[in-house]
């Protein structure tokens, strides 16, 4: 991977690259792409994303079919996004995660790099606190994480991983072939929950959060939540 003085350079390409991808193939163009670079983790905030028939379609009450379609477009730009981003890292993705949020126009990659050796997440002020939030909240929702884990990839991005949260009926749905209307339910919940606790998130964190995203890896039995702060 290139050196860290060259990681401004580096994230504001990733960010031209995708904002032109965006443009392409949805018609128009997100407001603004950031892109945070802090090993493993390659995080991607979209704003201002919204193409005039997909307002439309919500307006409607059809962010579902939004939301679908992007799923599709997603299973396409993902491979190109990862293949850009390896041959200006020199290094390989061995994950990928994504999430928008259709009422704030906004969006989240996140990609993750393979990693030989297991990575450390580092410490920062109430960190365990923030990590013991996010295990009561999905004690509410579903079970205790078998591990759970937050970085700060700087003042204004923050990671959460959980490992171990599907419970055995959540499995059996993802047999059934059941894993999209799972997902989707699953992130309903999750966000309805990040709402509920954001005060003790904020307070932890001595920051507000001006935007949240979630998925999963249902394979691994893990998920990602990013948070976006404004200190």
């Amino acid at each position: 991977m290139r050196k860290i003085m060259d990681f401004a350079e580096l994230e504001k390409e990733i960010s031209g690259y995708i904002g032109r991808l965006l443009r392409e193939n949805f018609g128009r163009g997100p407001g603004n792409v950031f892109c945070t670079i802090s090993s493993p983790f390659v995080s991607i905030y979209i704003t201002n994303f919204l193409s005039p028939m997909e307002d439309t379609l919500i307006s409607n009450q059809q962010s579902l079919y939004v939301q679908k379609t992007r799923d599709l477009m997603m299973e396409t730009l993902e491979e190109q996004i990862k293949s850009y981003i390896e041959m200006n890292t020199k290094d390989e993705i061995k994950e990928f995660y994504y999430d928008w949020n259709l009422e704030e126009k906004s969006g989240m990659f996140l990609f993750i790099f393979k990693n030989e050796r297991p990575y450390k997440f580092g410490c920062f002020k109430n960190k365990d606190l923030v990590e013991n939030e996010t295990v009561e909240l999905s004690k509410e929702i579903q079970k205790t994480p078998e591990e759970t884990h937050c970085k700060l990839l700087n003042e204004r991005t923050l990671i959460i991983v959980r490992h171990g949260i599907l419970i055995n009926l959540e499995k059996e749905f993802i047999q059934l072939g059941f894993s999209e209307t799972l997902k989707i339910a699953k992130r309903n919940l999750e966000k309805k929950a990040i709402n509920e606790h954001r005060d003790s998130y904020e307070k932890y964190l001595n920051a507000r959060i001006t935007d949240y995203f979630v998925d999963w890896n249902f394979d691994q039995d893990k998920s990602y939540t990013l948070f976006i702060l404004k200190p």
